[in-house]
C-alpha cells in the first residue's frame, strides 16, 4: 500500500488530515507517533476556521523536520528551510488552485460524504508531493 493510501485509511479511520499526513513520515524523522497525533489534533479543517489545509500544514511541519534550523543564527538553513516550503505550497497550490480548506470546498456539494472524499484527496496529495520532493 502506497504511503498516501496509509495517510488516507488512517484519516478515514477518525484521525483529521493534519495527523494523516504527518504520522506517515514520523519513522522517518524519528518522532514519536503518539505526540505526532497530539500536535496536529487542532489543525484539522484549516485549524478549524477554513484557513490552511490541515494536511498541507502537516506537510510543512515535515518540511522543517528536514529542512527547519535549529542553530541560533543559522540564517543559510532558515532561508533554505522557506524556499522548500514555498516549493511546497506552489507545487499543492497549482494542483489544487487554493491552500485553505474554504477556497478549497467552495461551491461543493456541502454533504459530509463529499467534504471527506474530497479532503482524503487532499491528504494523498499532500504525502505524494512529500515524496515527490525527497522526503
Amino acid at each position: 500500500m502506497k504511503r498516501s493510501e496509509k495517510a488516507a485509511e488512517l484519516y478515514k479511520g477518525g484521525f483529521n488530515c493534519a495527523a494523516a499526513v504527518l504520522s506517515e513520515f514520523c519513522e522517518d524523522y524519528d518522532l514519536d507517533t503518539e505526540l505526532a497525533l497530539k500536535l496536529t489534533n487542532g489543525m484539522g479543517g484549516g485549524f478549524l476556521e477554513g484557513d490552511i489545509c490541515g494536511a498541507l500544514s502537516a506537510a510543512i511541519l515535515v518540511v522543517g523536520l528536514k529542512h527547519g534550523h535549529s542553530v541560533k543564527g543559522d540564517h543559510g538553513a532558515n532561508l533554505n528551510c522557506y524556499a522548500k516550503t514555498r516549493q511546497l505550497i506552489d507545487a499543492f497550490k497549482k494542483k489544487h488552485g487554493a491552500i485553505t480548506c474554504r477556497r478549497l470546498l467552495a461551491g461543493k456539494d456541502d454533504s459530509e460524504e463529499e467534504r471527506r472524499r474530497m479532503c482524503t484527496g487532499f491528504i494523498e496529495s499532500a504525502v505524494d508531493l512529500l515524496e515527490e520532493f525527497g522526503y
